[in-house]
Protein backbone atom coordinates (compact mmCIF):
# COMPACT_ATOMS: atom_id res chain seq x y z
CA UNK A 1 0.00 0.00 0.00
CA UNK A 2 1.22 3.50 -0.79
CA UNK A 3 0.66 5.17 2.54
CA UNK A 4 0.24 8.91 2.80
CA UNK A 5 3.17 10.10 4.93
CA UNK A 6 3.32 13.83 4.25
CA UNK A 7 1.02 16.74 3.69
CA UNK A 8 -0.19 16.78 0.13
CA UNK A 9 0.80 19.86 -1.83
CA UNK A 10 -1.60 21.62 -4.17
CA UNK A 11 -4.35 24.18 -4.29
CA UNK A 12 -7.04 21.67 -3.33
CA UNK A 13 -6.37 18.98 -0.74
CA UNK A 14 -9.26 16.55 -0.46
CA UNK A 15 -9.52 13.51 1.78
CA UNK A 16 -11.88 10.88 0.39
CA UNK A 17 -13.31 8.44 2.94
CA UNK A 18 -14.24 4.94 1.75
CA UNK A 19 -16.31 2.57 3.89
CA UNK A 20 -16.26 -1.19 3.65
CA UNK A 21 -19.50 -1.45 1.67
CA UNK A 22 -18.38 1.09 -0.95
CA UNK A 23 -15.73 -0.87 -2.83
CA UNK A 24 -16.78 0.35 -6.24
CA UNK A 25 -14.29 1.51 -8.85
CA UNK A 26 -17.00 2.55 -11.28
CA UNK A 27 -18.49 5.31 -9.14
CA UNK A 28 -18.35 9.04 -9.69
CA UNK A 29 -16.44 9.52 -6.44
CA UNK A 30 -13.29 7.91 -7.87
CA UNK A 31 -13.45 9.82 -11.14
CA UNK A 32 -13.30 13.06 -9.17
CA UNK A 33 -10.17 12.10 -7.22
CA UNK A 34 -7.05 14.11 -8.14
CA UNK A 35 -4.18 11.65 -7.87
CA UNK A 36 -1.69 14.46 -7.22
CA UNK A 37 -3.56 16.45 -4.59
CA UNK A 38 -6.11 14.12 -3.01
CA UNK A 39 -5.85 11.13 -0.73
CA UNK A 40 -8.10 8.17 0.06
CA UNK A 41 -8.57 6.91 3.62
CA UNK A 42 -9.79 3.48 4.74
CA UNK A 43 -10.48 2.81 8.42
CA UNK A 44 -10.86 -0.51 10.22
CA UNK A 45 -12.46 0.14 13.61
CA UNK A 46 -13.59 -2.22 16.35
CA UNK A 47 -17.00 -0.63 16.86
CA UNK A 48 -18.10 -1.71 13.39
CA UNK A 49 -17.63 -5.34 14.31
CA UNK A 50 -19.35 -5.03 17.66
CA UNK A 51 -22.37 -2.69 17.47
CA UNK A 52 -24.07 -5.99 16.78
CA UNK A 53 -21.99 -9.19 17.13
CA UNK A 54 -21.27 -9.65 13.43
CA UNK A 55 -20.55 -13.13 12.09
CA UNK A 56 -16.75 -13.67 11.89
CA UNK A 57 -17.00 -14.60 8.21
CA UNK A 58 -18.81 -11.33 7.53
CA UNK A 59 -16.07 -9.35 9.22
CA UNK A 60 -13.34 -11.24 7.35
CA UNK A 61 -15.11 -10.67 4.05
CA UNK A 62 -15.46 -6.91 4.56
CA UNK A 63 -11.94 -6.32 5.91
CA UNK A 64 -10.23 -8.50 3.32
CA UNK A 65 -12.22 -6.93 0.48
CA UNK A 66 -11.29 -3.47 1.82
CA UNK A 67 -7.60 -4.34 1.92
CA UNK A 68 -7.60 -5.78 -1.58
CA UNK A 69 -9.48 -2.76 -2.89
CA UNK A 70 -7.07 -0.33 -1.23
CA UNK A 71 -4.08 -2.21 -2.66
CA UNK A 72 -5.59 -2.02 -6.16
CA UNK A 73 -6.09 1.74 -5.84
CA UNK A 74 -2.54 2.24 -4.58
CA UNK A 75 -1.17 0.16 -7.45
CA UNK A 76 -3.03 2.46 -9.87
CA UNK A 77 -1.31 5.51 -8.46
CA UNK A 78 -3.85 6.76 -5.94
CA UNK A 79 -2.56 8.07 -2.61
CA UNK A 80 -3.99 5.65 -0.07
CA UNK A 81 -3.78 5.62 3.69
CA UNK A 82 -5.10 2.51 5.40
CA UNK A 83 -5.71 2.28 9.15
CA UNK A 84 -5.72 -1.37 10.22
CA UNK A 85 -7.70 -2.63 13.18
CA UNK A 86 -4.65 -3.63 15.19
CA UNK A 87 -2.85 -0.33 14.53
CA UNK A 88 -2.49 2.28 17.28
CA UNK A 89 -4.13 4.68 14.83
CA UNK A 90 -7.43 2.77 15.01
CA UNK A 91 -9.37 4.40 17.84
CA UNK A 92 -12.54 2.31 18.07
CA UNK A 93 -14.93 4.42 15.98
CA UNK A 94 -14.81 6.13 12.60
CA UNK A 95 -15.03 9.57 14.21
CA UNK A 96 -12.29 9.01 16.79
CA UNK A 97 -10.00 7.41 14.20
CA UNK A 98 -10.54 10.25 11.73
CA UNK A 99 -9.83 12.88 14.41
CA UNK A 100 -6.59 11.12 15.33
CA UNK A 101 -5.61 10.85 11.67
CA UNK A 102 -6.18 14.56 11.04
CA UNK A 103 -3.81 15.53 13.84
CA UNK A 104 -0.95 14.57 11.50
CA UNK A 105 -2.49 15.42 8.11
CA UNK A 106 -3.76 18.65 6.62
CA UNK A 107 -6.65 18.82 4.19
CA UNK A 108 -9.09 21.43 3.00
CA UNK A 109 -12.14 19.20 2.94
CA UNK A 110 -13.52 15.69 3.29
CA UNK A 111 -15.63 13.94 0.66
CA UNK A 112 -17.43 10.65 0.93
CA UNK A 113 -20.26 8.67 -0.59
CA UNK A 114 -23.39 8.57 1.56
CA UNK A 115 -23.06 5.73 4.09
CA UNK A 116 -25.47 2.82 3.77
CA UNK A 117 -26.63 2.94 7.41
CA UNK A 118 -28.37 5.78 9.18
CA UNK A 119 -26.24 5.50 12.35
CA UNK A 120 -23.07 6.08 10.28
CA UNK A 121 -24.68 8.99 8.43
CA UNK A 122 -25.53 10.59 11.77
CA UNK A 123 -21.89 10.31 12.82
CA UNK A 124 -20.70 11.77 9.50
CA UNK A 125 -23.06 14.74 9.87
CA UNK A 126 -21.11 15.77 12.96
CA UNK A 127 -17.72 15.71 11.26
CA UNK A 128 -17.70 19.33 10.10
CA UNK A 129 -18.01 20.57 13.67
CA UNK A 130 -15.64 17.95 15.06
CA UNK A 131 -12.91 18.39 12.42
CA UNK A 132 -13.36 22.00 11.31
CA UNK A 133 -13.34 20.85 7.68
CA UNK A 134 -15.96 21.07 4.97
CA UNK A 135 -17.63 17.67 4.55
CA UNK A 136 -19.29 16.82 1.22
CA UNK A 137 -21.62 13.80 1.22
CA UNK A 138 -22.19 12.56 -2.32
CA UNK A 139 -25.08 10.46 -3.57
CA UNK A 140 -24.47 6.72 -3.84
CA UNK A 141 -24.66 6.26 -7.61
CA UNK A 142 -24.46 2.46 -7.42
CA UNK A 143 -28.24 2.37 -7.19
CA UNK A 144 -30.62 2.87 -10.08
CA UNK A 145 -33.15 4.90 -8.07
CA UNK A 146 -32.09 7.96 -6.08
CA UNK A 147 -33.75 9.04 -2.85
CA UNK A 148 -35.55 11.71 -4.84
CA UNK A 149 -36.76 9.14 -7.37
CA UNK A 150 -38.25 7.01 -4.62
CA UNK A 151 -39.76 9.90 -2.68
CA UNK A 152 -41.43 11.16 -5.86
CA UNK A 153 -42.85 7.71 -6.53
CA UNK A 154 -43.95 7.33 -2.90
CA UNK A 155 -45.87 10.61 -2.90
CA UNK A 156 -48.80 10.35 -0.50
CA UNK A 157 -49.07 6.56 -0.67
CA UNK A 158 -49.96 4.85 2.58
CA UNK A 159 -48.91 1.44 1.30
CA UNK A 160 -45.87 0.81 -0.86
CA UNK A 161 -46.25 -2.10 -3.24
CA UNK A 162 -43.11 -3.57 -4.70
CA UNK A 163 -44.86 -4.55 -7.92
CA UNK A 164 -45.78 -0.96 -8.77
CA UNK A 165 -42.28 0.36 -8.06
CA UNK A 166 -40.66 -2.56 -9.87
CA UNK A 167 -42.70 -1.96 -13.02
CA UNK A 168 -41.78 1.71 -13.01
CA UNK A 169 -38.08 0.80 -12.95
CA UNK A 170 -38.53 -1.84 -15.66
CA UNK A 171 -40.07 0.83 -17.90
CA UNK A 172 -37.36 3.36 -17.06
CA UNK A 173 -34.41 1.01 -17.59
CA UNK A 174 -35.84 -1.09 -20.41
CA UNK A 175 -34.78 -4.34 -18.74
CA UNK A 176 -36.86 -7.28 -19.98
CA UNK A 177 -39.05 -4.94 -21.99
CA UNK A 178 -40.36 -5.32 -25.53
CA UNK A 179 -41.35 -1.81 -26.39
CA UNK A 180 -43.87 -0.74 -23.74
CA UNK A 181 -44.75 -4.33 -22.79
CA UNK A 182 -42.89 -6.81 -20.59
CA UNK A 183 -40.86 -9.50 -22.30
CA UNK A 184 -42.75 -12.79 -22.34
CA UNK A 185 -46.09 -11.02 -21.81
CA UNK A 186 -45.97 -10.94 -17.98
CA UNK A 187 -44.39 -8.55 -15.50
CA UNK A 188 -43.88 -11.14 -12.81
CA UNK A 189 -43.25 -14.89 -12.97
CA UNK A 190 -43.21 -15.54 -9.23
CA UNK A 191 -45.96 -18.18 -9.48
CA UNK A 192 -43.65 -20.21 -11.73
CA UNK A 193 -40.83 -20.10 -9.17
CA UNK A 194 -42.27 -22.24 -6.41
CA UNK A 195 -41.28 -25.80 -7.24
CA UNK A 196 -40.06 -27.96 -4.36
CA UNK A 197 -36.65 -29.44 -5.03
CA UNK A 198 -35.99 -33.18 -5.12
CA UNK A 199 -32.92 -34.70 -3.55
CA UNK A 200 -31.75 -36.23 -6.83
CA UNK A 201 -31.11 -32.83 -8.42
CA UNK A 202 -27.50 -31.85 -9.00
CA UNK A 203 -26.68 -28.44 -7.56
CA UNK A 204 -23.66 -26.56 -8.91
CA UNK A 205 -23.03 -24.56 -5.75
CA UNK A 206 -21.39 -21.13 -5.81
CA UNK A 207 -17.82 -20.64 -6.98
CA UNK A 208 -15.51 -20.73 -3.93
CA UNK A 209 -12.05 -19.25 -3.38
CA UNK A 210 -9.01 -20.14 -1.30
CA UNK A 211 -7.79 -17.41 1.08
CA UNK A 212 -4.67 -15.58 -0.08
CA UNK A 213 -2.05 -14.00 2.20
CA UNK A 214 -4.14 -10.88 2.83
CA UNK A 215 -7.23 -12.88 3.73
CA UNK A 216 -5.21 -15.27 5.91
CA UNK A 217 -3.88 -12.30 7.89
CA UNK A 218 -7.42 -10.97 8.29
CA UNK A 219 -8.65 -14.36 9.51
CA UNK A 220 -6.00 -14.29 12.25
CA UNK A 221 -7.03 -10.74 13.17
CA UNK A 222 -10.73 -11.57 13.34
CA UNK A 223 -10.09 -14.70 15.39
CA UNK A 224 -8.20 -12.56 17.91
CA UNK A 225 -10.74 -9.72 18.19
CA UNK A 226 -14.09 -11.30 17.32
CA UNK A 227 -13.55 -15.00 17.87
CA UNK A 228 -16.28 -15.16 20.50
CA UNK A 229 -19.00 -14.10 18.04
CA UNK A 230 -21.58 -16.57 16.75
CA UNK A 231 -20.49 -18.22 13.51
CA UNK A 232 -17.76 -20.44 12.08
CA UNK A 233 -14.71 -18.50 10.99
CA UNK A 234 -13.35 -21.21 8.72
CA UNK A 235 -13.39 -22.50 6.10
CA UNK A 236 -13.52 -19.08 4.44
CA UNK A 237 -14.39 -19.26 0.73
CA UNK A 238 -15.90 -15.86 -0.18
CA UNK A 239 -14.64 -13.77 -3.10
CA UNK A 240 -12.75 -10.71 -1.87
CA UNK A 241 -11.89 -8.91 -5.12
CA UNK A 242 -13.87 -7.58 -8.04
CA UNK A 243 -12.35 -10.17 -10.39
CA UNK A 244 -13.31 -13.01 -8.07
CA UNK A 245 -16.83 -11.62 -7.62
CA UNK A 246 -17.21 -11.38 -11.39
CA UNK A 247 -16.04 -14.97 -11.76
CA UNK A 248 -18.59 -16.06 -9.15
CA UNK A 249 -21.34 -14.30 -11.06
CA UNK A 250 -20.27 -15.82 -14.40
CA UNK A 251 -20.33 -19.23 -12.74
CA UNK A 252 -23.91 -18.61 -11.64
CA UNK A 253 -24.98 -17.47 -15.12
CA UNK A 254 -23.60 -20.59 -16.75
CA UNK A 255 -24.39 -23.27 -14.20
CA UNK A 256 -27.31 -22.14 -12.04
CA UNK A 257 -29.39 -19.37 -13.60
CA UNK A 258 -31.35 -21.65 -15.98
CA UNK A 259 -32.87 -23.53 -13.01
CA UNK A 260 -32.78 -20.71 -10.48
CA UNK A 261 -36.35 -19.65 -11.17
CA UNK A 262 -38.00 -23.04 -10.76
CA UNK A 263 -36.38 -23.73 -7.39
CA UNK A 264 -36.01 -20.19 -6.07
CA UNK A 265 -38.18 -20.90 -3.01
CA UNK A 266 -37.11 -24.49 -2.36
CA UNK A 267 -35.25 -25.76 0.72
CA UNK A 268 -33.38 -29.03 1.22
CA UNK A 269 -31.65 -30.66 4.15
CA UNK A 270 -27.90 -30.26 3.87
CA UNK A 271 -28.07 -28.09 0.73
CA UNK A 272 -27.13 -24.52 1.57
CA UNK A 273 -27.24 -22.96 -1.88
CA UNK A 274 -29.30 -24.98 -4.41
CA UNK A 275 -29.36 -22.77 -7.56
CA UNK A 276 -28.92 -19.44 -5.76
CA UNK A 277 -26.21 -17.05 -6.91
CA UNK A 278 -24.81 -16.13 -3.45
CA UNK A 279 -23.57 -12.84 -4.90
CA UNK A 280 -25.51 -10.53 -2.59
CA UNK A 281 -22.46 -9.96 -0.30
CA UNK A 282 -20.44 -8.84 -3.32
CA UNK A 283 -23.20 -6.67 -4.73
CA UNK A 284 -23.92 -4.93 -1.43
CA UNK A 285 -20.21 -4.28 -0.80
CA UNK A 286 -19.75 -2.64 -4.21
CA UNK A 287 -17.72 -5.36 -5.90
CA UNK A 288 -20.48 -5.97 -8.45
CA UNK A 289 -22.58 -3.46 -10.38
CA UNK A 290 -26.38 -4.03 -10.37
CA UNK A 291 -26.72 -2.71 -13.92
CA UNK A 292 -24.14 -5.16 -15.20
CA UNK A 293 -25.91 -8.04 -13.40
CA UNK A 294 -29.31 -7.19 -14.87
CA UNK A 295 -27.91 -6.71 -18.36
CA UNK A 296 -25.97 -9.99 -18.25
CA UNK A 297 -28.97 -11.95 -17.01
CA UNK A 298 -31.20 -10.42 -19.67
CA UNK A 299 -28.63 -11.39 -22.32
CA UNK A 300 -28.90 -15.02 -21.18
CA UNK A 301 -32.65 -14.90 -21.82
CA UNK A 302 -32.25 -13.23 -25.19
CA UNK A 303 -29.69 -15.84 -26.21
CA UNK A 304 -32.05 -18.67 -25.21
CA UNK A 305 -29.76 -19.97 -22.47
CA UNK A 306 -32.08 -19.19 -19.54
CA UNK A 307 -35.90 -19.13 -19.33
CA UNK A 308 -37.90 -16.00 -18.65
CA UNK A 309 -39.08 -17.09 -15.18
CA UNK A 310 -35.47 -17.49 -14.00
CA UNK A 311 -34.22 -14.24 -15.48
CA UNK A 312 -37.20 -12.19 -14.39
CA UNK A 313 -36.97 -13.65 -10.87
CA UNK A 314 -33.29 -12.74 -10.67
CA UNK A 315 -33.77 -9.22 -12.02
CA UNK A 316 -36.73 -8.68 -9.68
CA UNK A 317 -34.48 -9.35 -6.69
CA UNK A 318 -32.05 -6.65 -7.83
CA UNK A 319 -34.13 -4.10 -9.70
CA UNK A 320 -37.19 -4.74 -7.56
CA UNK A 321 -36.57 -5.69 -3.96
CA UNK A 322 -33.07 -4.26 -3.55
CA UNK A 323 -33.97 -0.83 -4.87
CA UNK A 324 -37.37 -0.91 -3.20
CA UNK A 325 -36.24 -1.67 0.35
CA UNK A 326 -33.45 0.90 0.12
CA UNK A 327 -36.05 3.50 -0.82
CA UNK A 328 -38.28 2.48 2.08
CA UNK A 329 -35.37 2.59 4.52
CA UNK A 330 -34.28 6.14 3.73
CA UNK A 331 -37.85 7.37 3.32
CA UNK A 332 -38.84 6.37 6.86
CA UNK A 333 -35.67 6.48 8.92
CA UNK A 334 -34.86 7.13 11.70
CA UNK A 335 -38.22 6.27 13.26
CA UNK A 336 -38.74 3.15 11.15
CA UNK A 337 -36.44 1.00 13.31
CA UNK A 338 -38.69 1.58 16.34
CA UNK A 339 -41.88 0.32 14.70
CA UNK A 340 -43.67 -2.56 16.42
CA UNK A 341 -47.21 -2.66 15.07
CA UNK A 342 -48.08 -5.98 16.74
CA UNK A 343 -46.45 -4.95 20.06
CA UNK A 344 -44.30 -8.09 20.07
CA UNK A 345 -42.04 -8.20 23.13
CA UNK A 346 -40.54 -11.69 23.43
CA UNK A 347 -36.73 -11.82 23.79
CA UNK A 348 -34.90 -13.57 20.97
CA UNK A 349 -34.95 -17.35 21.65
CA UNK A 350 -31.60 -18.98 22.29
CA UNK A 351 -32.08 -21.32 19.32
CA UNK A 352 -31.17 -18.42 17.01
CA UNK A 353 -27.67 -18.51 18.50
CA UNK A 354 -27.38 -22.26 18.14
CA UNK A 355 -29.35 -23.29 21.22
CA UNK A 356 -30.99 -26.70 21.17
CA UNK A 357 -34.34 -27.12 19.45
CA UNK A 358 -36.34 -30.10 18.21
CA UNK A 359 -37.64 -28.04 15.30
CA UNK A 360 -35.53 -29.43 12.48
CA UNK A 361 -36.25 -26.62 10.01
CA UNK A 362 -34.94 -24.03 12.46
CA UNK A 363 -31.93 -26.06 13.54
CA UNK A 364 -31.01 -26.64 9.87
CA UNK A 365 -31.27 -22.97 8.86
CA UNK A 366 -29.40 -21.79 11.97
CA UNK A 367 -26.69 -24.44 11.36
CA UNK A 368 -26.29 -23.20 7.80
CA UNK A 369 -26.21 -19.60 8.99
CA UNK A 370 -23.51 -20.43 11.54
CA UNK A 371 -21.39 -22.21 8.93
CA UNK A 372 -21.92 -19.99 5.88
CA UNK A 373 -23.07 -16.54 7.09
CA UNK A 374 -25.75 -17.07 4.46
CA UNK A 375 -29.24 -18.45 3.94
CA UNK A 376 -31.54 -17.66 1.05
CA UNK A 377 -34.61 -15.44 1.19
CA UNK A 378 -37.23 -18.13 1.83
CA UNK A 379 -35.20 -19.61 4.67
CA UNK A 380 -35.02 -16.14 6.20
CA UNK A 381 -38.65 -15.20 5.58
CA UNK A 382 -40.56 -18.44 6.09
CA UNK A 383 -38.44 -20.25 8.67
CA UNK A 384 -36.52 -17.89 10.97
CA UNK A 385 -38.75 -14.91 10.18
CA UNK A 386 -42.02 -16.82 10.36
CA UNK A 387 -41.04 -18.36 13.70
CA UNK A 388 -40.17 -14.93 15.13
CA UNK A 389 -43.51 -13.59 13.92
CA UNK A 390 -45.57 -16.46 15.31
CA UNK A 391 -43.85 -16.44 18.70
CA UNK A 392 -44.00 -12.66 19.07
CA UNK A 393 -40.27 -11.91 19.10
CA UNK A 394 -39.54 -8.20 19.59
CA UNK A 395 -38.82 -6.84 16.06
CA UNK A 396 -35.64 -4.99 16.97
CA UNK A 397 -34.22 -8.20 18.48
CA UNK A 398 -34.71 -10.29 15.34
CA UNK A 399 -33.59 -7.32 13.21
CA UNK A 400 -30.28 -7.17 15.07
CA UNK A 401 -29.85 -10.93 14.67
CA UNK A 402 -30.29 -10.80 10.89
CA UNK A 403 -27.96 -7.80 10.73
CA UNK A 404 -25.31 -9.66 12.70
CA UNK A 405 -25.28 -13.10 11.12
CA UNK A 406 -25.52 -12.58 7.33
CA UNK A 407 -22.61 -11.46 5.18
CA UNK A 408 -24.89 -9.46 2.86
CA UNK A 409 -26.73 -7.65 5.66
CA UNK A 410 -26.51 -3.88 5.97
CA UNK A 411 -29.27 -2.03 7.71
CA UNK A 412 -30.65 -0.36 4.58
CA UNK A 413 -31.46 -3.73 3.01
CA UNK A 414 -32.05 -5.88 6.08
CA UNK A 415 -34.27 -3.65 8.23
CA UNK A 416 -37.23 -3.18 5.80
CA UNK A 417 -37.16 -6.88 4.98
CA UNK A 418 -37.30 -7.72 8.69
CA UNK A 419 -39.79 -5.11 9.90
CA UNK A 420 -41.84 -4.96 6.74
CA UNK A 421 -41.93 -8.58 5.59
CA UNK A 422 -40.77 -10.99 8.27
CA UNK A 423 -42.45 -9.45 11.33
CA UNK A 424 -45.11 -7.07 9.94
CA UNK A 425 -43.80 -4.55 12.45
CA UNK A 426 -44.37 -1.63 10.08
CA UNK A 427 -48.09 -2.38 9.99
CA UNK A 428 -48.33 -3.12 6.31
CA UNK A 429 -46.29 -0.40 4.62
CA UNK A 430 -44.56 -2.90 2.32
CA UNK A 431 -46.31 -6.17 3.06
CA UNK A 432 -49.98 -6.60 2.27
CA UNK A 433 -50.30 -9.21 5.04
CA UNK A 434 -48.15 -10.86 7.70
CA UNK A 435 -46.11 -13.70 6.15
CA UNK A 436 -47.37 -16.18 8.73
CA UNK A 437 -47.77 -19.84 7.96
CA UNK A 438 -48.19 -23.18 9.65
CA UNK A 439 -46.02 -26.20 9.01
CA UNK A 440 -47.71 -27.04 5.70
CA UNK A 441 -45.77 -24.41 3.75
CA UNK A 442 -42.41 -25.58 5.07
CA UNK A 443 -43.39 -29.19 4.34
CA UNK A 444 -44.38 -28.28 0.79
CA UNK A 445 -41.20 -26.37 -0.02
CA UNK A 446 -38.66 -28.56 1.81
CA UNK A 447 -37.83 -32.00 3.11
CA UNK A 448 -37.16 -30.67 6.60
CA UNK A 449 -40.28 -32.14 8.16
CA UNK A 450 -39.27 -35.74 7.42
CA UNK A 451 -36.37 -35.44 9.88
CA UNK A 452 -38.26 -33.59 12.59
CA UNK A 453 -39.36 -34.89 15.97
CA UNK A 454 -42.71 -33.20 15.48
CA UNK A 455 -45.43 -34.38 13.12
CA UNK A 456 -46.32 -31.68 10.60
CA UNK A 457 -49.73 -33.32 9.98
CA UNK A 458 -50.79 -33.12 13.61
CA UNK A 459 -52.58 -29.92 14.57
CA UNK A 460 -52.54 -30.14 18.36
CA UNK A 461 -50.87 -31.89 21.26
CA UNK A 462 -47.22 -32.31 22.31
CA UNK A 463 -46.22 -34.12 19.11
CA UNK A 464 -47.84 -31.64 16.72
CA UNK A 465 -45.68 -29.32 14.65
CA UNK A 466 -45.51 -26.11 16.74
CA UNK A 467 -45.90 -23.99 13.61
CA UNK A 468 -49.46 -25.37 13.28
CA UNK A 469 -50.89 -24.21 16.58
CA UNK A 470 -48.61 -21.17 16.81
CA UNK A 471 -50.12 -19.92 13.54
CA UNK A 472 -53.64 -19.93 14.98
CA UNK A 473 -52.37 -18.54 18.27
CA UNK A 474 -50.80 -15.67 16.34
CA UNK A 475 -54.15 -14.86 14.70
CA UNK A 476 -55.97 -15.11 18.03
CA UNK A 477 -53.43 -12.87 19.75
CA UNK A 478 -53.54 -10.22 17.03
CA UNK A 479 -57.15 -10.52 15.86
CA UNK A 480 -58.07 -6.90 16.60
CA UNK A 481 -55.12 -5.57 14.60
CA UNK A 482 -55.62 -7.91 11.65
CA UNK A 483 -59.40 -8.24 11.29
CA UNK A 484 -59.59 -5.60 8.54
CA UNK A 485 -56.83 -7.21 6.45
CA UNK A 486 -58.58 -8.54 3.35
CA UNK A 487 -55.82 -11.05 2.59
CA UNK A 488 -56.47 -12.70 5.95
CA UNK A 489 -60.26 -12.81 5.57
CA UNK A 490 -60.38 -16.58 4.94
CA UNK A 491 -58.28 -17.79 7.92
CA UNK A 492 -59.97 -15.27 10.21
CA UNK A 493 -63.39 -16.61 9.17
CA UNK A 494 -62.11 -20.11 9.88
CA UNK A 495 -60.92 -18.99 13.28
CA UNK A 496 -64.36 -17.63 14.16
CA UNK A 497 -65.83 -21.08 13.53
CA UNK A 498 -63.49 -22.85 15.93
CA UNK A 499 -65.14 -24.37 18.98
CA UNK A 500 -64.29 -23.10 22.44
CA UNK A 501 -62.52 -26.40 23.04
CA UNK A 502 -60.33 -25.97 19.93
CA UNK A 503 -59.42 -22.41 20.93
CA UNK A 504 -58.58 -23.55 24.45
CA UNK A 505 -56.37 -26.33 23.04
CA UNK A 506 -54.54 -23.89 20.77
CA UNK A 507 -53.85 -21.59 23.71
CA UNK A 508 -52.74 -24.49 25.90
CA UNK A 509 -50.37 -25.91 23.26
CA UNK A 510 -48.93 -22.47 22.54
CA UNK A 511 -48.46 -21.68 26.23
CA UNK A 512 -46.69 -25.01 26.83
CA UNK A 513 -44.33 -24.47 23.90
CA UNK A 514 -43.62 -20.79 24.56
CA UNK A 515 -43.01 -21.35 28.26
CA UNK A 516 -40.37 -23.90 27.33
CA UNK A 517 -38.64 -21.63 24.82
CA UNK A 518 -35.23 -20.75 26.22
CA UNK A 519 -34.05 -17.17 25.74
CA UNK A 520 -30.60 -17.38 27.34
Amino acid sequence: MQLLTATVKGKVQTLAIVFGDQLDRRGEWLRKIDRDNDAILFMEVADEGRYVPHHPKKIVFILSAMRHFADDLAADGYRVDYVKLDSSRSRGSFTATLQHFLKRRRFDRIVLTEPGEYRVLEAVRGWEEETGLEVEIRDDDRFLASHEDFDEWAGERKQFLLEHFYRSLRKRTGYLMKGREPAGGQWNYDKDNRKPASEDLEFPGPLRFEPDEITTDVIRLVRKHFGDHFGDLEPFRFAVTRDQAEAAFEHFLEHALPRYGDYQDAMLDGESFLFHSVISPYLNAGLLDPRRLCEAAEAEYQAGRAPINAVEGFIRQILGWREFVRGVYWHFMPEYVERNYLTAERPLPALYWGGETDLHCLSEVVRQTREEAYSHHIQRLMVTGNFALLTGVEPKAIHEWYLAVYADAYEWVELPNTLGMATFADGGIIGTKPYASGGAYINKMSNFCGSCRYDVKQKQGPDACPFNYLYWHFLLRNYDRLEDNRRLALPLRQLQKFSDERVAQIKSDARRFLDGLATD
